[in-house]
């Protein structure tokens, strides 16, 4: 049974039982705790928890997740990946263990004829907690499960919570028994690689304190309603049911691993090696298209780095298996080929998907290119420094700042007989782990922090936003906190948190900023809103300062926001629709909005592209958007299902979560995009939009910023002012100063090519003298001094090297030059093979110099470049090299 069926079998057997189907989220966490979505509850965590209500009492989803914790150990077991389906009921309130049970059972068990996976039940074994009777009760006496099948295990493989106080409950996994040949009986208590489970069953009724693992806390109560949270891996269940060993032999994967052979001649089973390099890539080539696909570009940072480095190691593993040249394009063309069945949208986006990973498969070969040069000079110096063991500093310097895998410094360095100090690397790595944890441990909300903002939308309920239609309205203050804790009261000078049960205030997101403004309330106090906030959803909260008066909870009040802010923002927001639009019709569909910024009078957008756009096609987009403004057409706001606004055409962006009903703005016949932002009525209210230019921000990302309405115009005024200077200077029309500054510019360059011709030509004249000059020093020619301050280090050095070429070549000699530039001074020094026999070494000599000057250097045994901080010690660094050459010879 092929993975797409096991998914449809899934979905049709759940809806068919009452439960309302809910698509896949974006791996893109909509979770400030977490960068992907590692588990397919998340997206239900706000039910959970209680932050929201869910659409249905019964909820069912295949939901796509990423885990990369054990990204090592990927290729090496059968049970590791990073990307897998979860395949997930739940229940709110309504059926609880008995109606999970027998769900599963029936699912498992009934023929494939019937739409049932058809397993064996003999096959099956139990697991369930160990106080957990009832569940017991419902397998053997209900259910029909033989008592000897049912195993009753701890709290830490059988009671799940979410790490914090809230909800928590015991679990009952369904275990599979794959045979002998797997390993010894006794069930899943004895041995989880023969007994694999296959779906985890998770009972929500009891309430937990704090703690922390998974069973040092304390149990506080009942819930007040009892829900149910179920798992099945869908590549485990594809594993049994297709007859394989391991995930990466069933259909998803394995297609992708023949791409790999054909791509390489290593066939899948010739060695245990070549064998977890195949898994590695079929693996991380899978789970990139797959986050491109929701949006996740490669970077430095968050999400993209964890796509940077899965993509990197596929590729570092097909460089193992052979390859060594551009390898990404068919093994995308493969992955979509397989998961489109089951995502579609991976077809229709497979232009830009293709895009985003060619263009990171390009820079990590030039990536490689640039570390192998620095990882030679690295081993030049280990083997000047008379060492065998490259230093873990310097491996980490490859991986951290070049992207070099250490495995390709591990074989590269071995190539050259060398070994890598792995402790300190390692060692090194760990405290950059342990720096980035506590960093993103002071940057965590953690669920306690918002149970202040979930207290009010409890007793309150969700904040009415009248903000599309309205400017101002009445309210009353239905929450406040000071210092982040509900308060009564506040009084003049407080900067406190207000949430009203209406308001016309917008909340920060999508990209818009929130609105500023006042709220008065009818005793004459008076807050400056500064900024809104919608931390749990539905709750809009208003952050400002108490200017007049004491706020008090319950008080009736009237919010006015800044008319003039908002409708500049609203300006900025509609063009930015109209710039996606321009730029997708440019580029094409690759220009997918990747993140945007609207503040009153300007915009930034952030869109797919693996290369700059071209100045004249930017010229082309602010024209086509000027045109489109001209044409006077009317901005519209439509709410209606999300397949609906998929059926229309409308723009969704990447990343982004939606609910079942959506928000449309249409702008005439040229726009449609899902929005819940704030826009003009019509675009002649626009005025004017300016491109100011577009830039990378990051691989296959780029940004471009603009000015709308009144700012755009005193942008060009300021423009026209300029260009009016330049002409008077130049004496020349404004179409002319391009090429007449251009002129100027090349004369200019020529003219200080020149000067660079005659003063370098002036340096190497000093070439004789010095060579002519050279002093004895116990047999070997020493030719030292300081040259004209100024040089550069490209001078410096071609005179060096002129002036040891002029002494005869069975004459030990010793070139050691010096010069200040800018303050700093500089030195070169070269040794000839005669010098190198009596072991002097070009980088020794320039240690001992820098070391005077105050800084550092190196290079190899026959020459090397240093400089320091002192430039008064420029003496003390000839006296140091001369002993060194005194004592060595």
């Amino acid at each position: 049974m092929e993975s797409a069926e096991i998914r449809r079998r899934w979905l049709s057997f759940f809806e068919k039982r009452g439960h309302t189907v809910v698509p896949s989220a974006s791996l893109i966490a909509d979770d400030p705790t977490l960068l992907l979505v590692p588990a397919g509850m998340v997206p239900f965590k706000p039910y959970f928890l209680g932050e929201a209500a869910p659409p249905a009492p019964r909820l069912t989803s295949v939901q796509k997740c990423v885990r990369t914790p054990d990204i090592e150990e990927v290729g090496k077991t059968t049970r590791h990946g990073t990307f897998f389906q979860m395949c997930g009921n739940f229940s709110f309130g309504d059926y609880f263990k008995e109606g999970a049970i027998t769900l599963a059972w029936e699912l498992l068990t009934s023929p494939v004829a019937d739409g049932g996976y058809g397993l064996d039940p003999d096959r099956l074994w139990i697991t369930v907690y160990e106080k957990d009777d009832e569940a017991e009760r419902i397998w053997r006496d209900v259910v029909g499960v033989p008592a000897e099948r049912i195993q009753r295990l701890g709290m830490g493989p059988n009671f799940w919570s979410m790490g914090v106080p809230g909800p928590c409950g015991p679990c009952s996994e369904i275990n599979y028994d794959r045979g002998p040949e797997f390993g010894p009986e006794g069930g899943p208590a004895v041995n989880d690689e023969r007994y694999v489970e296959i779906w985890n069953l998770v009972f929500m009724q009891y309430e937990r304190g704090p703690g922390h693992g998974k069973e040092n806390f304390e149990i506080i109560g009942d819930l007040p309603a009892k829900n149910i949270d179920t798992g099945l891996g869908l590549e485990r269940l594809a594993m049994i049911l297709q007859g394989v060993r391991n995930m990466y032999e069933t259909d998803t994967l394995r297609v992708v691993m023949d791409e790999a052979t054909g791509l390489t001649g290593v066939r899948y089973g010739d060695a245990e090696s070549s064998d977890v390099s195949l898994r590695v890539v079929a693996d991380h080539m899978r789970t990139a298209v797959m986050l491109i696909g929701d949006g996740v570009t490669p970077g430095n940072e968050g999400r993209g780095y964890v796509l940077r480095r899965i993509m990197r190691r596929a590729i570092r593993n097909m460089r193992i298996l052979g390859s060594d040249g551009p390898v990404v394009g068919r093994l995308v063309d493969t992955v979509i080929g397989t998961m489109g069945k089951q995502y579609p949208e991976l077809i229709t986006d497979r232009r830009r998907i293709e895009t985003v990973a060619l263009a990171e498969e390009a820079a990590f070969l030039k990536t490689l290119k640039a570390g192998t040069n620095i990882l030679d000079t690295a081993v030049t110096e280990t083997r000047a420094a008379g060492s065998t063991v490259l230093p873990g500093d310097k491996a980490f310097l490859l991986h951290d700042t070049w992207g070099f895998p250490i495995d390709l410094t591990l074989e590269m360095a071995a190539e050259q007989g060398l070994s890598v100090d792995e402790e300190g690397f390692r060692r090194l790595m760990r405290e950059q782990r342990e720096r980035a944890k506590a960093d993103a441990k002071a940057k965590k909300t953690g669920h306690a922090d918002l149970s202040a903002y979930r207290a009010v939308a409890d007793a309150s309920g969700a904040t009415e936003f009248t903000g599309y239609t309205r400017t101002e309205n009445e309210a009353t203050v239905v929450g406040l906190l000071v210092d982040g804790v509900s308060s009564p009261a506040a009084t003049e000078g407080d900067e406190i948190e207000v949430v009203l049960d209406r308001t016309p205030f917008y909340a920060e997101g999508g990209g818009q900023l929130a609105d500023t403004g006042r709220i008065r309330l009818d005793n004459g106090a008076v807050i400056e809103v500064r900024d809104v906030q919608q931390p749990v959803p539905g709750v809009s909260v208003h952050k400002g300062v108490v200017q007049v008066g004491e706020v008090t909870v319950g008080s009736p009040a009237h919010a006015a926001i800044d008319v003039r802010r908002r409708r500049s923002i609203a300006r900025a927001h509609s063009a930015t629709h109209l710039t996606h639009q321009a730029l997708r019709d440019a580029l094409g569909p690759t220009a997918a909005q990747a993140g945007s910024e609207n503040a009153p009078g300007r915009f930034r957008f952030d869109f797919g592209s693996p290369a700059a756009v071209p100045g004249s096609v930017l010229t082309d987009v602010e024209q086509k958007i000027n045109e489109v403004l001209a044409r006077d057409l009317d901005v519209s706001a439509e709410v209606m299902s999300l397949d609906e606004a998929r059926k229309q055409g409308a723009i969704a962006e990447f990343g982004e979560k939606y609910g079942e009903r959506v928000r449309v703005v249409t702008i005439g016949d040229y726009s449609k995009e899902l929005c819940g932002g704030t826009h003009v009525h019509n675009t002649a209210q626009l005025g004017l939009v300016k491109l100011l230019g577009e830039s990378s921000i990051g691989s296959g990302v780029r940004r471009v910023e603009a000015l709308v309405g009144t700012d755009a115009y005193r942008f060009l005024a300021r423009e026209h002012t300029v260009v009016s200077q330049l002409t008077e200077l130049l004496k020349g029309r404004p179409e002319e100063l391009p090429e007449r500054i251009s002129g100027m510019l090349t004369r200019l360059k020529e003219a200080e090519k020149e000067i660079e011709r005659f003063r370098a030509e002036k340096v190497l004249q000093a070439a004789a003298g010095l060579a002519r000059e050279a002093r004895d020093v116990r047999g070997v020619a020493l030719a030292s001094g300081r040259v004209p301050d100024g040089t550069t280090a490209d001078d410096l050095r071609r005179l060096v090297l002129d002036v040891r070429g002029r002494i005869p070549g069975d004459r030990p000699a010793v070139v050691a030059l010096f010069t200040v530039v800018k303050d700093r001074p500089l030195t070169v020094i070269a040794t000839n093979e005669a010098a190198r026999e009596r072991g002097l070494k070009a980088g020794e000599l320039v240690r001992a110099a820098a070391k005077a000057l105050g800084g550092g250097g190196g290079g190899k045994p026959d020459i090397a470049q240093g400089g320091g901080q002192d430039p008064a010690a420029v003496d003390d660094a000839l006296a140091a090299v001369e002993r060194l050459v005194s004592e060595a010879a």
